[in-house]
């Protein structure tokens, strides 16, 4: 029975895990076009991804004016993905 509600919840946070990179790519999709900073959905975006895009900037700042901190996090969170159905298949199907 445990099994069933721990699968449950790394399935749940893998689906937000995957809708996090969905937003990461629109917000870097959006700042090519130089966005009106009012609009609500810029702003939902860039309050949503700065604070894990900031943390990674610091530590590698843009490359040629190129910031690669989006593709770092989204390989990030494809390692947690991996982690994760690692785990499910490990320790809950038998």
């Amino acid at each position: 029975m445990i099994n069933i509600f721990l699968k449950s919840f790394i399935q749940l946070v893998d689906l937000f895990l995957t809708i996090y990179i969905w937003i990461i790519i629109a917000r870097a999709i959006i700042s090519w076009v130089n966005p009106d900073p009012y609009h609500p959905l810029v702003r939902f975006l860039y309050r949503v991804t700065e604070p894990v895009l900031a943390p990674v900037r610091r530590i590698i700042p843009p490359i040629a004016g190129i910031d690669i901190s989006p593709v770092i996090v989204i390989f990030v969170i494809f390692f947690i993905q991996n982690f994760l159905h690692y785990l499910m298949i490990k320790f809950l199907i038998f």
